[in-house]
């Protein structure tokens, strides 16, 4: 009986020995493995902060000088942070279409928060945004963008019957101005258009001014230029405030955006508050003002330049003029002018104005590239992709740097070719942009009012891109030489 408890005890410490030692090598192989799985990272000169200073200098250009060696997924080491690049259809899936809970906006825009205002959007947790969202999805819905375009086409036949029989402007700062004029009667209201409009604008250059690339990193930091932000943004309240107050008092209502936030109630029935109301209004027009001035002058810089799209979109206002005469309104624009969009859209696709999307990884996941490497993205990283980079892939796009709207056609439509997030101007999945239908509508509007009534010559040399902004804008003027002219009928 002694004898077989020692060989039971011998064979179970055998037995024991040999799972512990299997335990180790699979431990062993699987983290080797494992660590085989994480993106490259990107090594940079000095240590820390040799890539963050290549991030600040430009992105796209880092992701361009990066993507060939690297992939379409690879780490960038932002002092204390590490950033994922996931470029292309095939690895941004999961960014696009993972909950909060996964992959948030919040913690990533949160340098937002200083221009916004307090309560708003990235200040709030998920619930609360999710509702937020809500109010101006209400806002942007098609009866309210009907209302919205009769004032867009007001505000531009305005505009241009200021300008002479023949002349030159610069394009940019005229659309500029023109789109603001627009977004304050649809959106902020008509007081503001109508009595406020100068305050108005200069305080939201201080806002825009106020957002800078080190914004991103810092955006409490004591520079000037977050000075004035925090200034403008505190007189801009007091403004609406006093609108708000007004609007309360006298029992009127207006057909625009404020009016909308106004009204808007959580689902708790908890009304908007004033500095909510003021936080969402000015959310709106960073998102949509300087974006669409941009894609407005690009549009027109490349029909400028390339003849025969001009002349398809200028054919496609001929035949609107003889089945619908003079009239313009929501549906002919939204429904009837697929040469106009679709020009406007491979202005977006090769200068998208927001030139990287964010967000903080809340639980481990991985992604699998085109060639079939599968790499895992650890808990805690900063997720970004790059519209500006993806847009321009060549396994997607056709001479993907050419301009060539017919790229969109039907039978083409490279876009969907290649499947859902291909093309990702405005983003995509559960955080694309509410206002793509308001952008497209404002900028058709301007340029079936400009190809009807004006020929046009770009007489500056054709644009560049600025990098200097969060925004990505144009370099310098943009001058065009205008004549007047009635669209005549074949």
């Amino acid at each position: 009986m002694e004898l077989d408890t020692d060989k039971l005890l011998k064979t179970g410490l055998v037995i024991v020995a040999t799972l512990a030692i299997s335990k180790l090598i699979f431990s062993f192989f699987t983290s080797h493995s494992r660590k085989k799985r994480h993106p490259p990272t990107l090594q940079a000169w000095p240590p820390l902060i040799g890539s963050l200073i290549r991030f600040l200098k430009g992105p796209v250009v880092m992701l361009r000088d990066e993507y060939p060696k690297l992939g379409s997924v690879f780490t960038v080491n932002l002092l204390h942070k590490k950033m994922t690049f996931l470029i292309g259809p095939e690895v941004s899936a999961h960014f696009f279409k993972a909950h909060d809970s996964v992959l948030s906006q919040q913690e990533v825009y949160k340098f937002n928060v200083p221009t916004f205002g307090p309560g708003v959007v990235f200040d709030v947790d998920y619930t609360v945004r999710q509702e937020q969202f809500r109010f101006f999805s209400e806002a942007l819905r098609v009866n309210k963008l009907k209302a919205y375009v009769d004032m867009m086409i007001t505000e531009a036949e305005g505009f241009f019957s200021n300008w002479g029989e023949s002349g030159e402007v610069d394009l940019k700062e005229e659309l500029d101005s023109l789109i603001i004029l627009t977004a304050s009667r649809c959106l902020l209201g008509r007081e503001v258009r109508d009595q406020l409009f100068d305050d108005v604008t200069a305080l939201f250059h201080d806002l825009d001014n106020g957002m800078l690339p080190i914004s991103v990193l810092f955006p409490y930091l004591p520079i000037p230029a977050h000075r004035r932000r925090d200034r403008a943004r505190v007189k801009l309240c007091e403004i609406f405030s006093n609108i708000m107050l007004s609007r309360k008092h006298s029992g009127k209502s207006e057909n625009d955006m404020l009016q909308c936030f106004i009204e808007s109630k959580y689902r708790d029935g908890r009304q908007t508050t004033e500095s909510e109301v003021t936080g969402l209004l000015i959310a709106a027009l960073f998102a949509g003002q300087q974006t669409s001035s941009i894609t407005s002058t690009w549009t027109g810089a490349y029909l400028m330049k390339y003849k025969e799209y001009s002349s398809a979109a200028l054919d496609e206002q001929k035949k609107l003029i003889e089945k619908h005469g003079d009239k313009i309104d929501h549906d002919i624009l939204s429904s009837e002018m697929n040469v106009l969009y679709r020009c406007i859209k491979e202005a977006l696709r090769l200068h998208p104005p927001l030139i990287m999307l964010m967000r903080a990884s809340h639980s481990d996941f991985n992604v699998t590239t085109r060639d079939g490497k599968t790499y895992d993205i650890p808990k805690g990283h900063i997720v970004a992709t790059s519209p500006a980079f993806a847009n321009r892939l060549p396994h997607i796009f056709k001479n993907p740097d050419s301009y060539d709207p017919d790229r969109f056609s039907p039978g083409r439509e490279e876009d969907k070719a290649a499947g859902a997030f291909s093309y990702i101007s405005f983003g995509g999945g559960r955080h694309g942009c509410l206002g793509e239908p308001f952008a497209y509508l404002q900028i058709k509007a301007i340029w079936s009012h400009l190809l009807r009534n004006f020929e046009l010559e770009l007489v500056s040399p054709f644009p560049e891109m600025d990098w200097n902004a969060m925004v990505v804008g144009i370099k310098g003027n943009v001058m065009v030489r205008y004549k007047r002219r009635q669209l005549v009928l074949d």
